[in-house]
């Protein structure tokens, strides 16, 4: 249920097309929806204007089936995370509106009454950066997420500082952005360096992408954490889906203040 739903439903009652005993019928998953294995979070939009998001590992497929349609009926935009082919499959046959990002390996389902939704202008624009092409799977994951929520993205990937001029050659297209997203594994310096290029907000990502001194994306980590770039800040390692929750966030209120 999300705010602008709830107040149309509102509305209707007011208007008197619809019954407040129906109206109530409508509302009776909320504030959430117990299937047994989960209790979905039909509320979650009205709290934080951002849906319940289904993080797909370790949950068998009809785990993951079962909650994805709790939420599609809910209206909200679904979005699956970490889903393994066969749950993703699944998915898809069941919603065939929804969209398999294999590398990623999200499932997404927009709402056409939703921000940035079917026919409705994108909210914020979020650049998502990644070193290299091993970090791709982090970046579309947020990329995925980010796009999910209304945001527009730009993609920008394998500018990694091994070879400065890429990103140096990307900067105006940094600029226009309200929030960068940065993945990056190795030693995890690019962050530091889009920081340094922008006056916006730097999600930073580590990877889990190195050699084994790399130790699985803690050397990146603690390579961000330390970063000389004061509007960096770190998420946890692989965790594009944090980054972008939080990024689209920050994009929804610039895109806000820029309208008054």
């Amino acid at each position: 249920m999300t705010p602008q739903a709830l107040l149309g439903l509102l509305a209707e009652v007011e208007q008197g097309r619809i019954a407040p005993k129906d109206a109530a019928a409508r509302l009776a998953t909320l504030p959430f929806e117990d299937l047994g294995d989960a209790r979905v979070d039909h509320h979650r939009s009205l709290r934080t204007g951002l849906p319940e998001v289904i993080y797909g590992a370790g949950k068998t497929t009809e785990q993951t089936l079962a909650i994805f349609a709790s939420l599609r009926r809910d209206g909200v935009d679904v979005l699956a995370t970490r889903v393994s082919a066969e749950t993703a499959e699944a998915l898809v046959k069941a919603h065939p509106e929804a969209s398999w990002n294999a590398v990623a390996r999200t499932v997404a389902c927009r709402s056409a009454a939703s921000p940035g939704g079917r026919g409705h202008i994108a909210v914020g624009h979020i650049a998502v950066v990644c070193a290299g092409t091993s970090d791709m799977p982090v970046a579309e994951e947020a990329a995925v997420t980010a796009e999910t929520f209304g945001a527009r993205v730009t993609r920008l990937y394998d500018v990694g500082v091994a070879g400065l001029h890429r990103i140096l050659a990307v900067r105006e297209q940094l600029a226009e952005a309200d929030a960068a997203i940065v993945c990056a594994g190795m030693e995890g310096a690019l962050p530091s360096v889009v920081g340094g290029l922008v006056g916006v907000p730097v999600i930073a990502v580590p990877t889990s992408v190195g050699y084994g001194a790399s130790f699985g994306g803690a050397s990146a980590l603690l390579g961000m954490l330390n970063s000389c770039s004061p509007n960096v800040v770190v998420v946890n390692i692989d965790n594009g889906f944090g980054a972008a929750y939080s990024a689209v966030l920050i994009a929804r209120a610039a895109a806000s203040a820029n309208a008054i």
